[in-house]
């Protein structure tokens, strides 16, 4: 999930309706549930572990927070893609939310892949050092809903798309107890614009070897790329398998041009809407 800001003092505005409301107001409301919570969480202060640069041109950062002091806080994530709100202790900047990069297998810290992003929470966080604190505010959404495609409903093949910081919540799935290794076929499509902006390059290798084809796709790389390029969607559709819609899943996060793509492109093939998994 890509990091946003929110304001601590949201406008709430009053709804009216004559008649039954429109299907989309069950969104709208989930939409402004969010935004109140900023104004009634409840913070955790967290000191920094970890604060280093998670890409060559240092535009995205890797961050740990320690939360061993507050076990209640870390058995709350349950789910990989779950997401919470982030602060600077100390800061009247506004909380940004940000998704959860390790498993919930991973006990005693969270951690995060931060995009450092001008005049932004994120660009605060990513400026601190070892020892600082920040705070965390409660874990969010009800994340992956993966038990979609495991079994016995299942899913042989198992297509995850991520471009960007979205990343981080694929990282939390792949390295949680999700069976990778026991489907047929899992490819990771994660798209960035070049090698110098691609995080988590250390950990392709432990990812392939637990059952993961990593295709990284580069929409401009540089002469010395021989991998796919363009569009995560495009370079998808141009080396799309043979499906068994029955037995494939989806896991989706990134941008939204590229998430409503796929997801028609799988819709159309007659892969169920309910196998293409969204952590929001």
């Amino acid at each position: 999930m890509a990091t946003q800001t929110f304001s601590s003092k949201p406008f709430l505005p009053s709804l009216h309706f004559s008649k039954r409301p429109p299907a989309s107001i069950s969104a709208f409301s989930r939409r402004l549930s969010v935004l109140a919570s900023a104004t009634t969480a409840t913070w955790t202060p967290a000191p920094l572990s970890v604060v280093s640069p998670a890409t060559s041109d240092s535009s995205i950062f890797h961050v740990v927070t320690d939360i061993s002091s507050s076990p209640s806080l870390s058995s709350s994530y349950s789910s990989p893609g779950q997401y919470l709100q982030v602060r600077v202790s100390g800061s009247d900047s506004k909380p940004a939310f940000m998704a959860i990069a390790s498993p919930p297998t991973l006990e005693g810290k969270f951690e995060f892949l931060i995009k450092r992003v001008p005049g932004s929470t994120a660009e605060l966080i990513c400026g601190l050092k070892e020892g600082d604190l920040v705070e965390l505010g409660p874990v969010m959404g009800k994340g992956f809903p993966i038990e979609r495609i495991e079994e016995p409903q299942g899913a042989d093949s198992v297509f995850i798309f991520a471009t960007g910081t979205g990343i981080s919540a694929m990282r939390s799935l792949i390295e949680s107890d999700f069976p990778t290794n026991k489907k047929a076929d899992v490819r990771l499509y994660y798209g960035a614009r070049n090698l110098q902006i691609m995080a988590y390059q250390d950990r392709f290798q432990a990812w392939e070897s637990s059952g993961v084809t990593v295709i990284p796709v580069l929409s401009q790389p540089d002469n010395s790329w021989i991998g796919e390029t363009g569009y995560v969607q495009n370079a998808f559709l141009r080396t799309k398998p043979a499906l068994n819609p029955s037995s494939t899943g989806v896991v989706l996060c990134g941008q939204k041009e590229m998430a409503e793509e796929i997801t028609s492109s799988f819709l159309a093939d007659g892969v169920p809407k309910d196998k293409i998994l969204t952590n929001f």
